[in-house]
């Protein structure tokens, strides 16, 4: 049995790798933002909301769907387009605002499940990041 998982194990992480690839190429807002300036606006800590709000309203009347690159924030307007940079990797995605929140102490920031998972926070569930607004022409 050991000898079959350690012969499974490089092919299931190839398969893995080559598939994160695809979806980050698949990011269809990460490909319109290319380009755009940026204003740092915040930085914290972010969490992020999973499954179990999947198909609830958010606060702009839109259904939460945990594979989005959606988040809430307190006060930025919805549909505001903001790159969440994680600090301790460096890996930021961009996502739009359409919920309020986070209601958590010292939290500025909760994210999609997708989103968490693009900058390497979905195993911990929160990370410290920094937020800058995507500036529109």
């Amino acid at each position: 049995m050991r000898a079959f998982s350690a012969m499974l194990m490089p092919i299931l992480l190839t398969v893995s790798a080559a598939a994160q690839e695809v979806e980050v190429a698949e990011n269809p807002i990460a490909q319109i933002v290319d380009g755009i300036d940026e204003t740092e606006i915040d930085g914290g800590m972010a969490s992020y909301y999973g499954n179990e709000l999947a198909g609830n309203r958010t606060a702009s009347g839109e259904r939460f769907d945990p594979g989005q690159m959606t988040a809430a924030h307190r006060s930025l307007p919805f549909g505001s387009m903001v790159r969440v940079t994680n600090m301790s990797t460096g890996d930021s995605v961009v996502v739009r605002i359409n919920d309020r929140g986070p209601f958590s102490r010292g939290r500025v920031i909760d994210v999609s499940q997708a989103a968490a998972r693009e900058i390497g926070m979905h195993r911990s569930g929160t990370a410290r990041v920094t937020l800058a607004v995507l500036e529109n022409d």
